[in-house]
């Protein structure tokens, strides 16, 4: 009588506790983050429209040089329409942003995704122009060193902008997620370099820093309010990859966590002392 062999059945390796821990830890460390940062820009966004555009609305645009000397120009009208371009845009990114970022709208409201990514995107790309025409047209206070650091910032406004919509209609939503995060990581940067200077004149007194931003600590931040975010986004961008190790996982998901912390000390502190009073005065005089 003939045998008939059976082959043998492949069995699917369980991946490891450390594997496994590795996953649950980037995701929630990621989730943490995300809903941080977005009621944390929420405030800041709150706070840009309170002070810059009650300003505007009050007939007192003088009021926008005590934040930064120079952002105001009465002589150059197109200046003044480029920041405040910049500056009204940032505040609708800073608000829709983390919405993007929502596994959960994505995937039971896509409709809804879409519709806030292409204004995101349009906000993304008017923002990045307005802030382009003012350095063009104007040059930033705190001279060469910023005009490159602010300029590329803006450039990469743009190129993180269209690659995001450019994959989303191409159906590439792996890629698109990416430049999306990047774009993201960006977007958050006029929230930071606020947040870093009120931590660094707190902690040190506003060593390196002078009236018209020049100093070494000015100069640093020309290009630190955005690159350490880049940086994040990337890490976070592969440590997601099935293929990352366990270690490279766990070891982003630290950093995700140590950037909560960080973010929800500056997020009480700015609350209380900046963002809160303007944005209640502006909510009592309307």
């Amino acid at each position: 009588m003939k045998r008939t062999l059976t082959p043998p059945v492949a069995v699917q390796a369980q991946p490891s506790r450390l594997t496994k821990l590795g996953v649950v830890a980037l995701r929630w460390s990621g989730t943490l983050l995300v809903t941080t940062v977005w009621a944390s820009a929420c405030l800041f966004g709150l706070y840009i429209l309170a002070f810059y555009a009650a300003a505007l609305y009050q007939d007192n645009m003088e009021r926008w040089n005590e934040v930064l000397p120079g952002l105001y120009d009465k002589g150059s009208v197109a200046t003044t329409s480029g920041i405040g371009l910049h500056f009204a845009m940032g505040g609708i990114i800073l608000i829709l942003g983390s919405i993007q970022l929502i596994g959960s709208i994505r995937e039971r409201w896509p409709v809804v995704h879409r519709w806030i990514g292409r204004v995101y995107v349009l906000a993304s790309l008017l923002a990045a122009v307005g802030g382009l025409l003012f350095i063009a047209l104007k040059g930033t206070i705190g001279g060469l060193v910023m005009d490159l650091g602010f300029g590329l910032y803006g450039v990469l406004m743009l190129v993180a902008a269209m690659a995001t919509y450019r994959y989303a209609r191409a159906g590439q939503l792996e890629k698109h997620r990416a430049w999306a995060l990047r774009l993201y990581a960006l977007a958050i940067g006029s929230w930071l370099y606020r947040m870093d200077y009120g931590f660094w004149f707190f902690f040190t007194g506003g060593v390196g820093h002078a009236d018209n931003f020049s100093g070494l600590f000015d100069n640093i931040m020309a290009f630190f309010f955005y690159i350490p975010n880049l940086l994040v986004a990337e890490a976070f961008i592969r440590a997601r990859s099935y293929a990352a190790s366990p270690a490279l996982k766990i070891v982003a998901s630290l950093v995700l966590l140590l950037a909560t912390s960080f973010l929800v000390l500056g997020t009480y502190f700015f609350t209380l002392h900046y963002w809160g009073p303007a944005i209640l005065k502006w909510v009592a005089s309307t």
